[in-house]
């Protein structure tokens, strides 16, 4: 079954067969297995671990993941981009997974363009802790009181570097205030970054971006609420709507499993040297 074949909805996806929950039927494993290659679109040793020794995870698992691509208002195409930020995310590093959704994302008519702009946005992403870290800092160092840096944050912006800030990076005012203060060229080198880091050719829409960043500052691998309410904000006002947030939060939460697939190819990779060396 192809990828699209993979995110259609059905009323019911479990194929004919398979056993419902709390069934104390035989289990069908081969159908088991179809079912969660049809939902996820590949199949490893740590799957083939879980269906040897917990099949109803395997089954539960694939509706449980599944769901949020199969149902949800997103496109194929930005379901794919929004795996592959969190995969490339710092918070996660997944090459397997990321190798994965971005081929899916490129067979579902993502440009390369799309591509490198969701990069872009996670190397963005750990700018974040320094706005939030800026005003902490500013606040328990008493600049305000002080004067630092010979400049308030109120000044008027004659250079228009914080009226710039405002547009790139909405939500951070105060935080870009206080850079603008204490280290501008700092702030000058950002903001070039975050205007002109971006692929020269046509990458993601403004609605697109703030999809994708709300996807990565809500994942339990970088989650940031300060940012995350911020970027929500701002893609309410660009139209997007909480559907649309509301799954590519969920779209996150599934990432976790990677921890149940290092330990299951672990016992599999465990299982198999006591098979080849007996006691």
């Amino acid at each position: 079954m192809d990828h699209s074949s993979r995110i259609a909805a059905q009323s019911d996806p479990r194929p004919a067969g398979s056993p419902q929950a709390g069934s104390t039927d035989a289990i069908d494993r081969e159908a088991i297995k179809a079912h969660f290659i049809a939902e996820r679109g590949y199949w490893r040793p740590w799957t083939e671990a879980l269906l040897a020794h917990n099949p109803a995870f395997l089954q539960r698992y694939a509706d449980y993941a599944g769901h949020p691509a199969r149902t949800g208002p997103l496109s194929e195409r930005m379901v794919e981009l929004v795996y592959v930020a969190l995969d490339s995310s710092a918070t996660h590093l997944f090459p397997t997974g990321l190798q994965v959704h971005m081929t899916y994302a490129l067979q579902a008519g993502a440009t390369p363009a799309e591509i490198f702009d969701v990069l872009h946005l996670v190397t963005l992403q750990g700018v974040d802790a320094v706005y939030q870290s800026v005003e902490v800092l500013a606040e328990e160092a008493g600049w305000a009181a002080t004067g630092v840096g010979r400049v308030c944050p109120t000044r008027s912006d004659a250079d228009g570097v914080i009226d710039r800030a405002r547009l790139l990076v909405p939500g951070r005012e105060q935080a870009i205030a206080w850079l603008h203060a204490v280290d501008p060229s700092y702030l000058a080198a950002l903001l070039d970054f975050v205007e002109h880091g971006r692929p020269a050719a046509q990458g993601l829409t403004p609605s697109d971006r703030a999809i994708v960043e709300t996807a990565l500052h809500s994942c339990f691998s970088g989650q940031n609420p300060t940012a995350l309410r911020s970027v929500i904000r701002h893609a309410l006002s660009l139209g997007v709507t909480d559907r649309e947030l509301l799954q590519a939060i969920q779209l996150g939460a599934h990432l976790s499993v990677h921890g149940a697939a290092l330990g299951a190819g672990t016992y599999a990779g465990m299982a198999s040297a006591d098979d080849t060396h007996p006691a």
